[in-house]
């Protein structure tokens, strides 16, 4: 297979499994490069990037903001606070006087799902999406199968549950669609009130019970509570919820396997995962973070050849 089968990365749910697996080949050879003394390549040398950010992020905006350079692109940084978009700009006009000043792809974190969509039916340039709304994703869908990947082998077969704010959360969407087109069984865990109605139909079953999804699972993928995302209460207290989901080294010891602990960040520690499972030998969080420039990087170099087709 020669590239992606998609000009945009939108969401897992519009990519193929091919797609999935030429990004992970990709990666691992950027993987590489990010490992040498010298960490950067030309390949994206007459490429511009704009990252436009709507929405707070530090770590999706530093990761792929790292991957551009590392891949020589132009970057340029758009933040929603301060800019015309305050002053009643909507984001079509404000995208198109990006596109104005010659910028090739765009990478766009924003509130309302659907925004990525909208913008690719609108205008040339090509779609990362780096987060909308409740929806997706999907470089974090890709980054933790990614790492699932390196630590057991392989991602098909593996038994992973995700745990925490699901009605709320888009990583955990993208994980499930990117773990299901690799062939992984996937189960979620949380309050009754924090999982969205018909999960059922997504071919993902609901275990209440903390203890039984750590006993089934191969991985347990943390999740935070959203606060920001909640406009009513969905449990009593964080203290509640830390006491019936939040993993210890305590219920982890009690386990009779050994299984694998991830977070896509920022942890609140105490809460969803305690700071001795978070920095323990079970916990692959740290080469997530790795393992997501060099995720970004394969998206971005696979896409531009999208450009060059289009040209």
């Amino acid at each position: 297979m020669s590239g992606l089968s998609v000009k945009h990365l939108l969401g897992i749910k519009y990519i193929t499994k091919e797609d999935i697996e030429l990004i992970f080949q990709t990666a691992d050879t950027f993987k590489q490069v990010i490992n040498r003394p010298i960490k950067k390549v030309p390949s994206l040398r007459d490429i511009t990037i704009a990252n436009l950010f709507f929405e707070d992020s530090t770590r999706t905006k530093l990761s792929f903001e790292l991957a551009e350079k590392r891949l020589s692109a132009d970057v340029i940084n758009f933040s929603s606070s301060g800019s015309s978009v305050k002053k009643g700009e909507t984001l079509l006009d404000t995208v198109n006087n990006i596109l104005a000043m010659k910028v090739d792809m765009i990478v766009m974190r924003h509130p309302l799902p659907g925004a990525g969509q909208y913008l690719s039916k609108n205008i040339d340039a090509v779609i990362v999406n780096a987060g909308d709304g409740t929806h997706e994703h999907p470089t974090q869908g890709l980054l933790d199968s990614y790492s699932i990947r390196e630590k057991l082998g392989e991602v098909s077969g593996k038994k992973v549950v995700i745990v925490g704010d699901i009605l709320h959360s888009r990583v955990a969407l993208s994980n499930i669609f990117s773990l299901q087109k690799l062939g992984a069984e996937v189960k979620v865990c949380g309050p009754a009130t924090l999982i969205p109605k018909h999960i059922e139909t997504l071919g993902v079953k609901y275990e209440p019970n903390l203890i039984k999804a750590l006993e089934w699972c191969d991985v347990a993928n943390m999740l935070r509570i959203q606060m920001e995302r909640q406009d009513v209460k969905y449990f009593p207290s964080l203290r509640e919820y830390s006491q019936q989901y939040g993993l210890t080294k305590s219920i982890l010891d009690r386990l009779n396997k050994e299984i694998t602990i991830m977070h896509p960040g920022p942890i609140n520690r105490g809460v969803e995962i305690t700071s001795d499972v978070a920095d323990s030998d079970h916990s692959i969080i740290l080469e997530q973070v790795e393992n997501g420039v060099a995720i970004r990087m394969a998206t971005l170099y696979l896409l531009a050849g999208k450009i060059d087709q289009a040209s």
